[in-house]
């Protein structure tokens, strides 16, 4: 995988909001937020995209949907939420590094776009 805007912030290469970070995922604000609370989990591990994922990285997987709802839990909207995981440039995905969008302090609508 090549470098991306992503792996520099693992790296600290360039700054970011970071409100949780473990060995294996990262999780920091959004620049360009799209709800009240919009933060991006992301593996530390390289993985473009989820299609990308091998079963190896099952446990990684499971890690971050446990750490997102724990971290939205944290801050305080624990019971309304919404996870996006674009898959492609098809998809709405602008940044290859596999990453999950963490939403919420509005109602959100459905269908979503």
């Amino acid at each position: 995988m090549s470098e991306t805007l992503f792996s520099k912030i693992i790296e600290r290469q360039i700054p970011a909001d970071i409100v949780y970070e473990d060995d294996d995922c990262l999780c920091f604000k959004d620049v360009n937020p799209k709800a009240p609370v919009h933060y991006l989990l992301i593996p530390k591990k390289p993985i473009e995209r989820l299609v990308d994922a091998k079963s190896e990285d099952q446990t990684l997987l499971g890690h971050m949907l446990m750490k997102a709802s724990e971290i939205v839990s944290d801050a305080g909207f624990g019971d309304a939420f919404r996870l996006v995981i674009n898959n492609g440039p098809g998809a709405g995905q602008s940044v290859f590094h596999l990453h999950i969008h963490i939403l919420a302090g509005r109602t959100m609508g459905w269908p979503p776009g």
